[in-house]
């Protein structure tokens, strides 16, 4: 075993020479900021109560790395140097052939000439051009030094001085003679160190010192703060070797010497670190307690980067990981423990080299699918309490960039997204499916994966909402001076737009590797958070404002541009999407827009409705009010119609074809309203026609003595005053207003086409219209208010005509016409003053109406007529001789209408003067041939039932020459003896009015 403890150096292969090593280090050079910890990252590896720090860890693990790889498997361990006298001295006696010199573990010759296994099963590239570990800028007297062994690749990457190598290699060598047949592992390598080594060894006595107490710590933590095997509080030894390790602290010891200190020491820490794990080994147990070995194992694993440049693994990692595992005997480390480790020293590195080389993240994940697999084979409580820590660490330091993706990454970092989702939902599954006892004991089927990108996607998209909001918070208030600002939730139905589109461009993209409906559940998120902002807004509206309106459509606008990103997105998916669909319930911003717009129709039609109730009141249809004779009323009616349909058309509502049909409605209903209250109150035909007198004979050769037709005619004329009296005492009623009346009903009737052409205008102006809503005719036409006019024109023009003749003129008609004597109480005078009215009617009604009204009066004429004739009353009487009289009268009533050709036509005079022109043949006809005639109808219509007594046939009201009550009335105005008997025989008539 001697030549294992000879006095090494660092050397180099035997193939090449170098120049001598530059002047011996006292101090190693300083490790690089923020190499082993991050601001947001902490080793999850635990955290030593002792006060060693990252230095004290690297220089103990080179120590640890040394020792081991100078016996593997108890063969020697070389550098260049000591191989060539190992070489010379294989074949002396007292050589162990076991421990066979031709391959040693740090004179091993470094090559890159194939690819690292390790780099390609990890993902790593291999760059071609970066500068080897140790290299530095050539000098002008020869070429830049590069390590070609194992031994001096570690020391370089370690940054550990050749002087303090030195010293550590021959206190290896002196150790070493004491270890005949043993291994490294059964020594406790800093109590031998402190043995070996003494302050002439050190360059000064700082150094010393540091050394000594960097050694005591370590035995400290690896015995008393951090042992393998727990500690036994009634254990003496370990309260003596606190005692020393304190003492020696405050007052180093003399070491490299075997004194009585030194004895004391050894003694308190060999007792605790040969106590047994329950291994068979004889491993001592200073340096495997978890997290020391943890910290000092990172430490090795820390050196795998290439010092020049840390985003790179060495390409000699093959070889230098091999030697690294070898300390797996002393730190207590095994294949588990190992994946773990790497897999956290790849990320961190990844994380404290500025995330720039995917790569090392990509390894890291890598790593951990063999970590996934070790999850799943062991349930140790120390691995798995490891495993769930750094784990969170991992998942942490990617939730806390993923949980907020927007603020996270641009348009610069983005391509680190992937591999930072990967990394998180590989930790994330161990943990849930591996490490989660709940998980275990339910096994429950969980989709951690999609599961995590969900929560990741909601959040991120919520912190950007708010971000969101809150800048168009600021956009608002910046803009607050500037004319008509856009309020503040139609800048963030905008901005939440945008922000919709670059995650269905840039992220969704990566996360739908994860969530298929990833650019689904970004859209249903925003959805849901503008949601709470606009219902919260249109519950607090109360009318239709301009803000109102651009806040609803930016509301909808964004709804349907969410929504089609959703159905776009699922269109693969089992449902068609519809789980998403239904996490957007509708913002119901058309409904709210079309309740808004039916409430501010309805104010405008109630105010109109107002209006129309005031004017109408004040009202007095004056002839003189304007040129074309009809109502101011109706003209301001009509003017305020046309601004409500401008100012409709002039909402900035996306719906004007939908809710038109309200508007019209609305407007059809006031204008309905407004024809109804113009002819209330103007009465109708029959309230002018009087009641017609029981029937009577006549009393043959009476003269009507004037007593008798005076009492008649006052009751007659006292039954049509209570008829009319409610028109006589209202000048709004007489017959120049009613014409006015009749006017205005013409004008709103003949507007009704202007207003319906005026809104297709509209509508042809109006950016949501289509074509369907010009070919709907139905839905932009006024209906009610053209039946009202038409019925409202019939019903007034009926009521003047009526009026005219029954009641202006019925002192010449109705008590005037044919009484007494008909040769002496002819039709001139009611002509007379017919044509007097028919000349005011002319000047005062419009041109399209004037026929209408002077056909009504011609009508009204000849039922006067007709009524004086068969119903006229006990005070007229005719003779078969005045039929002449009558014919004449009635020729002159038709010419007064037919007025030399300017009046009526012919056709229409004789189409309404047919009935009277029927009746005259039964004046000239003898009494016997119309009492013959009237029985047989009688007879016809009653049946065999009339044949022992005549039936009164009752009165209809409409005249007919062979109808039998209108032959009974001709008989009773009969002035002749023969139907004076025929009536008091048949029906016991009287022969006048009681």
């Amino acid at each position: 075993m001697a030549h294992l403890f000879r006095d090494l150096s660092l050397g180099h292969s035997k193939r090449e020479s170098t120049p001598p090593p530059p002047p011996l280090q006292t101090k190693p050079p300083p490790m690089p900021t923020n190499k082993l910890t991050s601001p947001d990252l902490q080793s999850p590896l635990g955290q030593l109560a002792s006060q060693l720090t990252d230095s004290d860890l690297r220089l103990t693990a080179y120590d640890v790395f040394l020792a081991v790889c100078r016996t593997s498997a108890s063969k020697p361990l070389s550098t260049s140097a000591s191989s060539i006298s190992d070489s010379s001295s294989q074949n002396s006696p007292g050589q162990n052939h076991n421990h066979s010199p031709s391959s040693p573990a740090l004179q091993r010759s470094l090559t890159s000439a194939a690819a690292s296994k390790m780099k390609k099963a990890l993902g790593l590239k291999s760059p071609g051009s970066k500068k080897s570990p140790g290299s530095a800028p050539s000098s002008g007297q020869g070429k830049s030094k590069r390590p070609t062994t194992v031994g001096e690749l570690m020391r370089i990457q370690m940054r550990v001085p050749e002087s303090v190598d030195a010293r550590v290699r021959r206190a290896l060598l002196r150790i070493g003679g004491g270890l005949v047949g043993r291994r490294i592992e059964s020594v406790v390598l800093p109590l031998e160190l402190l043995q070996q080594l003494k302050q002439s060894d050190f360059s000064d006595q700082q150094e010393y010192d540091a050394w000594q107490k960097r050694n005591l710590r370590v035995l400290e933590a690896g015995l008393l703060l951090h042992p393998r095997v727990p500690l036994d509080k009634s254990n003496n030894a370990s309260q003596r070797l606190r005692q020393i390790i304190h003492a020696a602290l405050d007052r180093p010891i003399e070491t490299g010497k075997n004194n009585e200190s030194m004895q004391v020491l050894r003694s308190a820490v060999m007792s605790l670190a040969s106590r047994s794990d329950g291994s068979l080994s004889d491993s001592c147990h200073w340096a495997d307690g978890i997290p020391l070995n943890l910290r000092l194992y990172e430490m090795l694993l820390e050196m795998c980067f290439d010092i020049n440049d840390e985003t790179s693994i060495v390409e000699e990692v093959d070889e230098l990981m091999e030697q690294i595992k070898k300390t797996w005997v002393i730190l207590g480390i095994n294949q588990m423990l190992h994946n773990l480790c790497f897999a956290w020293v790849l990320f961190h590195h990844f994380v404290s080299t500025g995330q720039v080389e995917m790569d090392l993240l990509y390894a890291a994940d890598g790593q951990l699918a063999e970590v996934a697999k070790d999850a799943k084979t062991t349930r140790d409580p120390e691995y798995s309490k490891i495993l769930s820590s750094t784990l969170s660490s991992i998942l942490g330091w990617a939730e806390k960039r993923l949980l907020a993706y927007h603020d996270t990454f641009d348009s610069g970092n983005v391509y680190t997204m992937q591999g930072i989702v990967s990394l998180g939902v590989s930790a994330a599954k161990i943990l849930v499916e591996d490490v989660s006892t709940e998980y275990r004991r339910k096994r429950k089927e969980v989709d951690v994966a999609r599961n995590r990108i969900d929560t990741y996607i909601r959040s991120s998209l919520r912190t950007a909402f708010a971000q969101r909001m809150e800048k168009a918070d600021s956009s608002r208030r910046a803009s607050k001076n500037q004319p008509n600002p856009l309020p503040v939730l139609a800048i963030l139905a905008k901005d939440v737009g945008e922000l919709a589109v670059h995650e269905k461009q840039v992220f969704s993209p990566i996360l739908k590797g994860w969530h298929p409906l990833a650019a689904g559940v970004a859209v249903a998120t925003l959805h849901s958070c503008y949601a709470n902002e606009i219902k919260q807004f249109i519950s607090g509206i109360t009318e239709l404002t301009p803000d109102a309106v651009q806040v609803l459509r930016a509301a909808d606008k964004l709804e349907k541009d969410l929504v089609q990103i959703a159905v776009e997105d699922a269109v693969d998916s089992d449902d068609g999407g519809k789980a998403i669909i239904r996490e957007m319930p509708p913002y119901e911003a058309e409904t709210a827009i079309a309740n808004l717009v039916k409430g501010w129709i309805k104010t405008r039609l109630d105010r109109l409705k107002e209006w129309v109730d005031r004017n109408l009141q004040q009202e007095v249809w004056n002839p003189q009010a304007n040129q074309e004779g009809f109502a101011l009323s109706a003209v301001e009616t009509l003017r305020i119609i046309d601004e409500t349909l401008d100012a409709f058309f002039q909402l900035p509502i996306p719906a004007h074809p939908a809710l038109l049909p309200d508007v019209i409605v609305g407007l059809d209903k006031c204008l309905q309203y407004y024809v109804i209250k113009a002819k209330s109150g103007c009465a109708s035909r029959n309230t002018y026609i009087p009641t017609m007198p029981a029937l009577t004979r006549c009393e043959i050769g009476s003269k009507f003595q004037g007593v008798w037709k005076k009492k008649e005619k006052s009751q007659n004329t006292q039954k049509r005053n209570s008829q009319v009296a409610t028109m006589n005492g209202d000048k709004s009623f007489g017959i120049p207003q009613l014409c006015v009346r009749i006017n205005t009903l013409h004008h709103i009737r003949s507007e009704m086409d202007v207003l319906e052409k005026r809104i297709v205008t509209h509508l042809r102006n109006c950016e949501s219209a289509h074509l369907e809503d010009f070919s709907n005719g139905l839905s932009k036409r006024f209906e009610l208010t053209p039946a009202a006019c038409v019925e409202g024109v019939q019903q007034l023009s009926e009521a003047v005509a009526y009026k005219i003749v029954f009641h202006d003129l019925s002192h010449v008609l109705w008590d005037g016409l044919y009484v007494g004597e008909p040769s002496s109480s002819r039709i001139d005078p009611l002509l007379q003053e017919l044509e007097q009215n028919l000349l005011v009617i002319s000047e005062t009604v419009h041109d399209r109406v004037r026929t209408r009204i002077i056909t009504d009066i011609m009508k009204a004429s000849c039922d006067g007529f007709l009524l004086v004739l068969l119903a006229g009353g006990p005070s007229r009487a005719f003779s078969r001789q005045d039929s002449q009289i009558i014919e004449d009268d009635f020729k002159a009533l038709k010419d007064l209408f037919w007025a030399n050709g300017d009046g009526l036509p012919a056709d229409l005079i004789d189409k309404f003067s047919a009935t009277v022109r029927d009746f005259l043949p039964l004046f000239r006809t003898d009494t016997e041939s119309l009492i013959e005639r009237f029985k047989r109808m009688t007879l016809e219509a009653y049946g065999s039932s009339a044949r022992s007594r005549l039936p009164l046939p009752p009165t209809s009201g409409q005249w007919n020459p062979t109808e039998p009550n209108t032959l009974l009335r001709v008989l009773c105005y009969r002035n002749d003896e023969a139907a004076s008997r025929f009536l008091k025989k048949t029906y016991n008539l009287p022969k006048k009015l009681k």
